[in-house]
């Protein structure tokens, strides 16, 4: 939900956008998406790592479907009771200000939840140096810095509209998310499509 509509002060235009965790499946579809690349990045790996040792046989192709379904199993467990202990420390809702121009935007998370956030990061971290997880420790750095993002439009490759989950996703390295809704959407998407590159792919839900 839009809590503050699209106002235009000294050539920016801002608003805040608070978004419930619960009702709005973006952030957890995106973790989920994350999450399912790396699975399948180390299976892919393990499996070659099998085939090159041990060479083509039923054995293998019967060990890496059970390794597939134990990883998935194991993620998707891990993967909604962390998001949901995530929505209840940020008390189901996700709240960003945002800041656009004619060559950015720019994203910022409320002051309240950008402190909640780097607290999960440091807990991450730590829990991550305990464990030798280095992929925890890079992630929990990452969230406890990562308050604020700049997307320059110069750099967009692709977007993606969605309206009816209130969200422009903008690709650049990786993506992010502007939220908006009803006329402040159309004209968000409107402005982003007016300053990005004319080549960029543009991609409509419906």
């Amino acid at each position: 939900m839009q809590t503050k509509p699209i106002e235009a002060q000294n050539g920016k235009y801002r608003w805040t956008y608070e978004m419930s965790l619960f009702k709005n499946p973006t952030i957890f579809i995106a973790t989920a998406k994350a999450i399912g690349i790396a699975v399948a990045i180390t299976i892919f790996i393990i499996g070659l790592i099998s085939l090159i040792a041990d060479g083509f046989s039923a054995d293998i192709f019967r060990f890496l479907g059970e390794l597939t379904l134990i990883l998935v199993g194991i993620f998707a467990v891990l993967l909604v009771l962390g998001y949901m202990l995530y929505a209840a420390i940020m008390g189901g809702y996700y709240i960003v200000d945002f800041t656009m121009d004619e060559k950015t935007v720019v994203l910022s998370q409320s002051a309240k939840q950008a402190k909640k956030a780097e607290n999960i990061g440091i807990a991450a971290m730590i829990m991550g140096a305990i464990t030798h997880n280095r992929g925890a420790v890079s992630a929990g750095y990452n969230s406890s810095i990562r308050s604020t993002s700049i997307t320059e439009f110069s750099h967009v490759k692709k977007v993606v509209i969605d309206k009816k989950h209130s969200v422009i996703k903008l690709h650049t390295i990786g993506w992010d998310h502007v939220y908006a809704d009803g006329a402040d959407f159309d004209f968000a998407a409107d402005w982003i499509r007016r300053h990005i590159p004319a080549e960029v792919e543009w991609v409509v839900k419906s």
